[in-house]
């Protein structure tokens, strides 16, 4: 019983874990994706109003690459040339409109030998906010531009992700509840799991009679003795069976102690003169129930 219980406890953690992980992983997914459009959608435009910015509206921006994780690139078809205070404006102002988070590195490579010709951090705090050199244009050249987002916890806990946590959290809680109210009837529901002795139930596997709703205890050896009663009413045991089946067959040879347990059980049964446990001289007991 215990063990089937706890094996459904198992069951339920570990399907809802299970469930937690896979959604938890699809959400993320998707709005990794949404990121990576926006992120995308927002650096394309800031190239486009650098070239506006050069009297360039016909050459092309190449596509915005993802690196990796929080990693893009900006690239352009022409070698183009502009002030570094425009591009922190430009890229400040279009992430801002696209609700992409506020720490970032930027840095402008040279196509020819990948070498940083500028570079900035920017952050919520203006104390960890890097703008240097903002005063000199960097001159007609091939540039690479790639921001990395260095914080990016604000932007995936999106409102739809909030609200599958929540149905999953609410599915979970249902599931508990429905669990403990199951548990719960079960424990006010009479235990069915016994055997009928006059007035009496005996509860093998609980050691134990009840009469009344009152519980009476009984001990190892008398419910052993008990059982072969029971599973045998209105039969002759013999002492050599009994004493064989409760003791000897557990390695244990006893003399007088037989009798002592009988004579225990007799007086917790005799609450209930419908049942006896009689003695058979020179041969064993038997369990004499009266059908009322």
């Amino acid at each position: 019983m215990l063990f089937t219980v706890i094996m459904k406890i198992k069951a339920i953690k570990t399907s809802f874990s299970f469930l937690f992980f896979v959604l938890i992983l699809s959400c993320s997914g998707i709005e990794n994706d949404k990121f990576s459009e926006r992120v995308k959608i927002s650096f394309r435009e800031v190239g486009n109003q650098l070239l506006l910015s050069n009297q360039d509206s016909t050459s092309l921006i190449l596509p915005v690459i993802a690196l990796k994780q929080s990693k893009y690139r900006l690239s352009f078809q022409e070698e183009l040339s502009f002030e570094p205070s425009n591009l922190v404006s430009l890229i400040q102002t279009n992430f801002k409109k696209a609700n992409l988070p506020r720490h970032y590195l930027v840095e402008v490579i040279q196509c020819a030998d990948n070498e940083v010709a500028y570079s900035y951090e920017m952050s919520i705090d203006e104390e960890n906010t890097i703008i240097p050199c903002i005063s000199r244009d960097l001159p007609l050249n091939c540039y690479h531009i790639e921001v990395r987002f260095t914080k990016r916890v604000a932007s995936l806990i999106s409102g739809k992700t909030i609200l599958y946590i929540g149905v999953l959290i609410g599915a979970v809680l249902l599931v508990f509840f429905a669990y403990r109210r199951e548990k719960t009837l079960k424990n006010k529901t009479p235990n069915k799991d016994y055997i009928k002795i006059g007035s009496f139930q005996f509860y093998e596997n609980e050691n134990k009679l009840i009469k009344e709703a009152i519980e009476i205890a009984l001990s190892k050896k008398e419910c052993e003795l008990l059982a072969i009663f029971v599973a045998n009413p209105n039969q002759i045991i013999t002492r050599d069976e009994l004493t064989k089946r409760v003791w000897e067959d557990n390695g244990v040879i006893v003399g007088r102690s037989l009798d002592t347990f009988i004579s225990k059980l007799r007086k917790k049964l005799s609450a209930d003169n419908s049942i006896n446990i009689e003695n058979v001289h020179g041969v064993g007991y038997k369990l004499v129930v009266i059908n009322k």
